[in-house]
């Protein structure tokens, strides 16, 4: 076990009852059954599922990252994320998102069409790294471009204010009024995800040696590009289905956790997944306490996060090349 596993591993074991105390309704005093009810019913239930969503999106990011050797990759970036949100509001468009397997099973559709989208068009580059990366990164970008497209028109075309507040709403990302149910549809998936990623380490860690030496290893880049497919779509897909749009927890992690490893992309999956888990967990607890008339929607909050965070990469980077 790394120290990044340790490291990250305590301190989520460490934040997670803590969550359970953040809120507007205290729950302490003399009101045991209420209290109880707090706990089990509403909080629990929503601190468990930003574990799920930040493990999936951390474990994701790492992979992207290791798989482009691009330290700005993210599902986000390279339309894995608009993907699922598209079939997510296809599923609240038609009106089919009553149903609790519906929304999620539109979601993980639209992430893995557009994984799929992405491997048809630029798979891997055997005429250069360099090249094969800038192909990927535009496909990415022409993907959550067109995603991003159909959803605006979607939301044009509400068929009714109440469809319209419901999309608009979920694609802010938020865990409020989650319930154990949504926790039983992402859990699952997101598990075999980052179980699928971490299956993909080794070939990753290859891969960082070139394409050409990674083949001679025994390394299938097909099989490869599909294990991240699957790992991605299921992990991502899963959880834009419960929590709506969550960005940058995938941009960000995985440089908080390098540091802490030998910077091999099969070291960095399992810690960025806990890393996530907490960035995501801490940010939703901060949201609950924040003394604003209506919740801060955790999407927006990790946005406001993860920007200027972005900006600082690219003024490194910049740096570096100067």
């Amino acid at each position: 076990m790394s120290r990044a596993t340790i490291i990250f591993g305590a301190l989520l074991l460490v934040a997670l009852p803590l969550s359970l105390v953040a809120g507007r309704v205290w729950i302490g005093g003399g009101d045991v059954a209420n209290a109880t009810l707090i706990l089990a019913e509403l909080r629990l239930p929503r601190s468990v599922l930003a574990v799920v969503v930040g493990g999936g999106l951390g474990a994701a990011g790492a992979a992207m990252q290791g798989y482009l050797r691009n330290p700005l990759a993210d599902p986000g970036l390279f339309g894995i994320a608009p993907g699922a949100a598209l079939g997510a509001v296809t599923a609240i468009w038609l009106g089919l998102a009553a149903s609790p397997l519906v929304l999620p099973l539109f979601a993980l559709v639209g992430a893995g069409a557009a994984m799929a989208l992405l491997a048809l068009i630029a798979g891997r580059s055997a005429s250069g790294l360099g090249r094969g990366i800038a192909l990927f990164t535009l496909a990415g970008l022409m993907v959550a471009s067109l995603a991003g497209a159909l959803t605006a028109l979607m939301i044009s075309l509400a068929p009714n204010a109440f469809a319209l507040s419901n999309i608009v709403l979920w694609l802010n990302g938020a865990l409020t009024d989650r319930s154990w149910q949504d926790v039983a549809i992402a859990a699952p998936l997101t598990l075999v995800g980052i179980l699928l990623l971490r299956r993909a380490g080794t070939a990753l860690d290859a891969m960082t040696l070139g394409e050409e030496v990674a083949r001679s290893l025994g390394i299938d880049a097909r099989r490869l590009l599909w294990l991240l497919i699957a790992g991605v779509g299921l992990t991502v897909g899963a959880g834009v289905a419960v929590a709506g749009i969550i960005g940058f927890v995938g941009l960000i992690v995985p440089h908080l956790v390098r540091p802490l490893t030998d910077r091999r992309p099969s070291r960095l999956i399992v810690p960025s997944a806990l890393a996530g888990a907490l960035l995501v967990l801490v940010a939703d607890s901060v949201v609950r306490i924040l003394p604003l008339v209506t919740e801060l929607r955790l999407g927006i909050a990790l946005s406001l996060i993860g920007a200027p965070f972005f900006l600082w990469l690219l003024v490194r980077m910049r740096r570096g090349w100067a």
